[in-house]
């Protein structure tokens, strides 16, 4: 029933890895742009990266050479994979998917970067 699946999220020491993956149901016809964006806490939500439907990537200054966003060929699949990680980028994140019908958004994932 709900659009988007998003997986992978955790608690995480500082300098450690998470790979984030969200999928989207295949009702959805056509490839769309996907991302993912990030609420810390209370904080407004942010963009942190998103890819276009041909699979071209764009990064907050942030996350920039930290994490990589890439994509399933032909799919709504997207993934996060987080390098590097630092305590500022804890939060609940969540994963994007504009189509011709709307924006839809995924129930969020917990990321806790702490020692």
């Amino acid at each position: 029933q709900v659009p988007l699946v998003e997986s992978g999220g955790g608690l995480v020491q500082p300098g450690g890895s998470l790979r984030l993956s969200c999928a989207a149901s295949e009702r959805f016809s056509s490839i769309s742009p996907m991302g993912w964006y990030r609420q810390a806490p209370k904080n407004q939500r942010e963009l942190v990266a998103d890819i276009s439907a041909s699979g071209t990537p764009t990064y907050s200054d942030s996350v920039k050479g930290r994490f990589t966003i890439s994509r399933a060929n032909a799919k709504n699949e997207v993934y996060l994979q987080m390098n590097s990680l630092k305590p500022d980028d804890t939060g609940v994140y969540y994963c994007k998917m504009l189509s011709t019908g709307g924006v839809y958004w995924g129930q969020g994932t917990h990321v806790t970067v702490s020692s």
